[in-house]
């Protein structure tokens, strides 16, 4: 159901009457405004004007006075069943509000690459739920940057992401780095070789990532320096489907080490020091996170040295 929005200009009713509904809410349930005073702990003429300047802003009568107590009017139960509702609403949302913060059991926004989605997140996950079993987390896999977007605009809490972005509105931790391979079918021509060059495959086809993922910035500036641009046959957003069609003949790759050998392709080192990508957690500078996302940041820098990068 798509999010409702209300007017916040000054004379909106909205902005107008909503600190007056729990007064005229307690006035009503108990039918009495010296009783709803003193359950809501305020003085009663102080009860009594607030009342009084409701009616006002809505223009009609919503309780009829008989002595020290009050009955709804037909407008008055009207409203009444409408202030109910939005009161229970915004209970709805604080409970929700301090769930979300809870310690000990909230949600963290985690966003992070796909080619860490096999090992290095669930490691990371096992590991802190061993100590905050009931914090939950919403996962989102994509690329470096649609979540430093995601992240800007306050959907995800942290992100891991290659290459580390620059800029003062996001800070960035290095975790590690991964030396990138040149991923070859089994049969091809190099497959017997521990180390090449990437000129040796200008001429080859390339099985790429997507424009805007960092690993094909990457492999695009690798090939710029090595005196070529890579004729892509085919783009993808997962690196292990790259490897597949690696592995069917279809062109070859720069990809991050396997997490576990394949058998159809073979996997080679690259004499260049620019082919590696660094490994960051990244988040918004300067705006405070929940209790149970800063705890996840301090798990994960805790545990850089133990990520499973295969370098």
């Amino acid at each position: 159901m798509p999010a409702i929005t209300v007017e916040l200009a000054p004379d909106a009713p909205g902005v107008l009457l909503a600190p007056l509904l729990a007064q005229f809410a307690a006035v009503a349930r108990l039918e009495h405004v010296t009783r709803a005073a003193a359950e809501l702990g305020m003085p009663q003429p102080t009860l009594s004007r607030a009342v009084a300047r409701l009616e006002e802003e809505l223009g009609v009568t919503l309780l009829a006075r008989e002595g020290r107590t009050v009955r709804l009017t037909r407008a008055g139960r009207i409203f009444l069943a409408a202030a109910e509702r939005a009161l229970a609403e915004v209970e709805r949302g604080a409970e929700a509000a301090r769930a979300e913060a809870d310690p000990t059991g909230g949600r963290v926004a985690f966003g992070f690459l796909h080619t860490m989605g096999s090992e290095a997140v669930p490691m990371l996950l096992r590991g802190f739920r061993v100590e905050y079993p009931k914090v939950r987390f919403q996962l989102v896999q994509d690329y470096t940057d649609s979540m430093l977007q995601r992240l800007r605009e306050g959907e995800l809490d942290l992100c891991l992401v290659s290459p580390r972005p620059e800029g003062p509105e996001l800070t960035a931790r290095r975790l590690g780095e991964q030396r990138l391979r040149l991923v070859v079918p089994a049969d091809h021509r190099l497959a017997g070789r521990q180390r090449v060059r990437l000129q040796e495959v200008a001429d080859d086809a390339f099985v790429t990532l997507e424009p805007g993922y960092g690993l094909r910035r990457i492999t695009d500036a690798l090939c710029a320096e090595a005196g070529f641009a890579p004729r892509v046959s085919f783009e993808g957003e997962e690196a292990e489907t790259l490897r597949g069609l690696v592995a069917a003949g279809l062109g070859v790759a720069v990809l991050p080490p396997a997490t576990a050998p394949r058998p159809d392709v073979a996997e080679l080192q690259l004499s260049s020091p620019g082919a590696r990508r660094e490994i960051a957690l990244a988040w918004v500078t300067g705006r405070p996170l929940t209790p149970p996302a800063e705890a996840f940041r301090g798990y994960v820098l805790s545990a850089r040295d133990r990520l499973p990068l295969h370098s």
